[in-house]
C-alpha cells in the first residue's frame, strides 16, 4: 500500500560503473609511480657530476609534480555519480518561486550587446511565470550602447515573449531561432534589495538559455526535503555552439564542465563555474547551521520586498549599496556574499562556500540548458587560461589553499579536486622540462633515459600508455570523439609552455611588486576570415605574442632533435638508448603540425607573425648553444 501511494522521485543518482576499474588502475598506477621516483632518488644520490645531479633533480622534480597532479585527478574518479532530474514530478506549484537572473558583462566591444540582449530574452522566456523572473545586468564598462540596446530589447520583448510561450518553441533566445530556422560580484547587492527572490541565477553575457524547462530541473533539487537544508546551489555545465568539427582549441573543456563535476558529485557536489549557475539566496549569508546578518535588513534573505521596483525607497537603497564605497570595512566579499581576492571569483566563491558546509548538485540533462560562444583565436584561448591561472595561484598561496584549509574544511577528496585546479598552473614545470631537456641532449648524443632492453623502460612505457589510454577512454566516456580528445591532450601541451608558464611568472612577478598586465576581457566578437579559418580546423595565430616564443621554440628544437637523432642512428648511433628521445621527440614534433603549418606552410593573416619565428629560432638557437656547453664541460 506504502508503494502505491509512494510519490514519484523528482531526481535519481546512480554511481558511475567505471568506478571500480578506476580504483583498481589507481592502485597498480601508484605502484609503478613509486618505482619511478624511488629510481629518480637512486640516480641523484649516485650522481657523480653536477651535470648528472641537475639532470636528475629535473626528472625527479618534474615526475614528482606529474604524479601530484595525477594524484588529484584521481579524486575526481573515486565516486562520481550520475544524476537525473524528473520535473515532471513536481507537484502542482501554486506560488513559484521567484528567481533573480544576473548577467554579467565588461566591455561593449569585445562583449556585444546584442549578444546581452540575446541571453537577457532567452531567460525571460522561461517557462515560468513572468512575474516570478527578474533580470539583472551588471556592466562593469557603464556602456550606453548596452543601456540603448536594452530600451530596444524591451520593445521587442512585448512581441518575442508571448510569441515563444504561444508557439511552444524551444530556442528562445532571438538570435539562435532565427539563425537555425530563417536563412559577477559587487553587484550583486543590488539585486538583493530590488526583488531579493529566494533563488538568483548567473549567467555571462553569451551564456544564453537553450531549454526553456531548465527552471524545473532546478526546482526539482530544491524541493527534495532531503536535501534542501543544505544545498547551496545547482550547477548546469558550460556547452557550446559553433565549435569547430575536431574543436582544436579544446574549447569545450571536456574535464572542467563535465568529467570533473561529475566526480565531484559523489561528496560535496561540483565547484561553481562561473555561469549557469542556480544558487539559493542563503548561500551567501553564512553556512547551513551559522547565519550571518547583513549591514542592513533589507539585505537578509528572509525580507520580504511589498514594495513596487520603481519605488523611491528601494531605488535609493539599490544605489545606495551598488555604490562603489558601500562595502568597505563590511563582510561583503569575505562572509557575505560572492568572495573577493581572486581573479577566479567564481573558483573561489564556490570553494568557500562549501568550505562552510554547502552542498552543491551537478544537473546536466541530455539538452544543453545553456549555449555560449568561443575564443576563436589561439592568442584570446591562451589568454583567458593565463588570468585563470593566475587567480587560481592567488587561492592556492592564502591562508584558505585547498591543501590545508580545504582539506579540513571539507575533507581530503574534496581538498585535492579543488587542488587539481589550484596548482593548474604548476603544469607548466613538468611539461617545459620535458619539452627541452630530452630534446637538447638527443641534438648532443647523450642517452638520458634508459634503454629499452632495460627493466625500468618498462615502467615508462606503463606510465605513459596507461595515463594517455585511460584519459582518452575518459574522454569518450562522456560522449567525446577520439579527434576531439587529440586536440585535447595538444592543447594541454601547448597550455604547458605558454599560458600556464605565463600565468606563473606573472604571479611570481606580482608578488616580488614586478609590474605586469593587467585584466583582459576575452572577445566573443567574430571576425569573418577567423571565423571562416576556425571552422576549416586552422589555428589562428595573428599578432605576435610572448607566449607564442616558446611554443615555436619548443616546435623547432622537438624536429631538430628528431631529424639529428634519425640522422645519428643511421651513422651508428645506438638507437636502444635514445629511443625514448626520440619518440618524445617525435610525439611533440606530432603535435607541434598546426604550428609548422603556421610558421612556414600558410600565408593567410592568421599565420604565425615573422618577428615570433625569428625570435623563437634565436631562442632554441641560444637554449642548445647553452646547453651543449654545459654538456662538454
Amino acid at each position: 500500500m506504502e508503494e502505491a501511494t509512494a510519490k514519484p522521485p523528482l531526481h535519481t543518482l546512480r554511481p558511475s560503473p567505471a568506478t571500480a576499474a578506476n580504483r583498481l588502475f589507481t592502485a597498480v598506477y601508484t605502484c609503478a609511480i613509486f618505482s619511478l621516483l624511488y629510481r629518480h632518488a637512486l640516480s641523484l644520490l649516485r650522481s657523480d657530476t653536477f651535470l648528472s645531479f641537475s639532470v636528475s633533480l629535473l626528472f625527479l622534480l618534474s615526475d614528482a609534480l606529474l604524479a601530484f597532479m595525477w594524484s588529484t585527478t584521481q579524486s575526481f574518479r573515486l565516486r562520481p555519480v550520475h544524476r537525473q532530474a524528473f520535473p515532471e514530478n513536481l507537484p502542482p506549484l501554486r506560488d513559484f518561486p521567484a528567481v533573480d537572473v544576473f548577467v554579467c558583462t565588461a566591455d561593449p566591444y569585445k562583449e556585444p550587446p546584442v549578444n546581452v540582449v540575446n541571453t537577457a530574452l532567452s531567460v525571460m522566456a522561461y517557462d515560468y511565470p513572468a512575474e516570478k523572473i527578474s533580470v539583472y545586468i551588471s556592466d562593469d564598462g557603464g556602456s550606453v550602447m548596452t543601456l540603448y540596446a536594452f530600451m530596444e530589447a524591451a520593445k521587442f520583448g512585448k512581441y518575442w515573449l508571448p510569441f515563444c510561450r504561444r508557439k511552444k518553441i524551444m530556442e528562445r533566445c532571438p538570435d539562435a531561432y532565427f539563425r537555425n530556422h530563417h536563412p559577477k560580484c559587487s553587484e550583486t547587492e543590488e539585486i538583493k534589495v530590488m526583488t531579493n527572490a529566494p533563488i538568483i541565477l548567473n549567467l555571462d553575457c553569451d551564456m544564453y538559455s537553450n531549454d526553456p524547462q531548465t527552471p524545473h530541473r532546478m526546482l526539482c533539487y530544491f524541493y527534495d526535503p532531503k536535501i534542501r537544508s543544505k544545498l547551496g546551489y545547482v550547477q548546469f555545465p558550460q556547452r557550446f555552439h559553433g565549435l569547430n568539427k575536431d574543436d582544436i582549441y579544446a574549447s569545450e573543456y571536456k574535464r572542467l564542465y563535465i568529467c570533473n563535476p561529475v566526480g565531484m558529485d559523489g561528496f560535496a557536489g561540483p565547484s561553481y563555474i562561473g555561469t549557469g549557475c542556480f544558487f539559493s539566496r542563503r548561500v551567501f549569508f553564512g553556512g547551513p547551521s551559522s547565519f550571518v546578518n547583513p549591514e542592513i535588513p533589507e539585505l537578509s534573505p528572509e525580507h520580504a520586498v511589498d514594495k513596487p521596483i520603481q519605488a523611491k525607497s528601494v531605488l535609493a537603497l539599490a544605489h545606495h549599496v551598488a555604490d562603489c564605497k558601500y562595502e568597505n570595512e563590511t563582510n561583503w566579499g569575505s562572509k557575505l556574499g560572492f568572495r573577493y581576492g581572486s581573479l577566479v571569483e567564481d573558483y573561489y566563491t564556490g570553494y568557500r562556500l562549501q568550505c562552510e558546509g554547502w552542498m552543491s548538485v551537478f544537473c546536466h540533462p541530455k539538452r544543453p540548458a545553456f549555449l555560449g560562444d568561443v575564443p576563436i583565436t589561439l592568442n584570446d584561448v591562451l589568454s583567458q587560461n593565463k588570468r585563470w591561472c593566475m587567480g587560481l595561484l592567488q587561492v592556492t598561496f592564502s591562508k584558505y589553499s585547498p591543501v590545508t584549509f580545504g582539506a579540513r574544511a571539507m575533507g581530503p577528496v574534496m581538498g585535492l579536486c579543488y587542488a587539481h585546479y589550484a596548482f593548474w598552473p604548476i603544469w607548466s614545470i613538468p611539461i617545459t622540462i620535458y619539452g627541452f631537456l630530452p630534446q637538447i641532449a638527443l641534438l648532443n648524443g647523450v642517452s638520458i633515459f634508459p634503454k629499452v632492453s632495460d627493466t625500468w623502460f618498462f615502467v615508462y612505457a606503463f606510465l605513459f600508455i596507461g595515463a594517455y589510454v585511460q584519459d582518452c577512454l575518459d574522454f569518450i566516456f562522456f560522449q567525446g570523439s577520439f579527434r576531439r580528445w587529440w586536440s585535447d591532450q595538444r592543447m594541454w601541451l601547448i597550455r604547458g609552455v605558454t599560458s600556464y608558464l605565463f600565468g606563473l611568472i606573472e604571479f611570481v612577478s606580482k608578488c616580488l611588486g614586478i609590474a605586469t598586465h593587467g585584466f583582459n576581457v576575452t572577445s566573443k566578437v567574430v571576425d569573418d576570415e577567423q571565423g571562416k579559418r576556425y571552422d576549416q580546423g586552422t589555428f589562428e595565430f595573428g599578432n605576435h605574442s610572448p607566449m607564442f616564443v616558446p611554443l615555436a621554440a619548443a616546435a623547432i628544437i622537438n624536429l631538430i632533435a628528431l631529424i639529428r637523432g634519425l640522422i645519428g642512428v643511421f651513422r651508428g648511433w645506438n638507437l636502444e638508448g635514445l629511443f625514448v628521445q626520440m619518440f618524445i621527440s617525435g610525439f611533440v614534433v606530432l603535435n607541434c603540425w598546426p604550428i609548422y603549418e603556421a610558421m612556414v606552410l600558410r600565408s593567410d593573416k592568421g599565420k604565425m607573425p615573422t618577428k615570433t619565428t625569428m625570435v623563437s629560432i634565436f631562442v632554441a638557437w641560444a637554449l642548445y648553444a647553452i646547453a651543449s656547453l654545459m654538456l662538454k664541460v
